[in-house]
């Protein structure tokens, strides 16, 4: 899988590196938000599909974009950009992206996923050990079951979410455990 890390804390960022790295993930490093931003706008780029018009000119599609990373693994509290920020700007370039916080601050992350994001994120609470974080990163059940959450939550989305609503989705993601 093709991982990319935001993580201020460099000897945190290089112990998920090197153990992702020995179940051979091809990882990225990102040391804040505005890097991490820069580093998947790079990659998108690099990566992006191209069709050919009549006249076998280059037309760039943004749907036809891969996923560049199976997963970005974002710190919730960084410097330059905070976690949230970086995870809006990335699901308006691919919202299909999956995403992991990695925060000790789990259910002010999870709130301010469905409230800024309108999406559910994937969630590990600090500090883990690092098998949490590769057996949630290679975990790709627990992801298709929060992409139907995801799905349902993009129904609710033409309204403003009630506390009920939020409570309903929160359950649901328990669930998930």
């Amino acid at each position: 899988m093709r991982v990319l890390i935001a993580e201020d804390e460099i000897d945190t960022a290089i112990q998920y590196k090197i153990a992702l790295e020995e179940r051979n993930h091809e990882v990225m490093l990102a040391m804040d938000g505005e890097a991490c931003i820069r580093l998947y706008k790079e990659e998108l780029r690099r990566h992006a599909y191209y069709k050919q018009d009549e006249v076998n000119r280059p037309i760039h599609n943004e749907c036809l974009n891969p996923a560049v990373f199976d997963v970005v693994v974002l710190d919730y509290r960084m410097p330059k950009e905070n976690g949230m920020n970086v995870a809006k700007e990335i699901l308006m370039l691919n919202p299909q992206q999956r995403i992991i916080f990695a925060s000790a601050y789990v259910k002010e992350t999870l709130f301010d996923s469905i409230k800024q994001l309108r999406h559910v994120v994937e969630l590990i609470q600090k500090p883990f050990e690092l098998d949490a974080l590769i057996n949630m990163i290679e975990d790709e059940t627990s992801y298709k079951k929060l992409q139907e959450l995801n799905e349902y939550l993009k129904e609710l989305n033409e309204f403003d979410l009630t506390q009920e609503q939020v409570k309903d989705l929160l359950d649901n993601i328990e669930r998930l455990r």
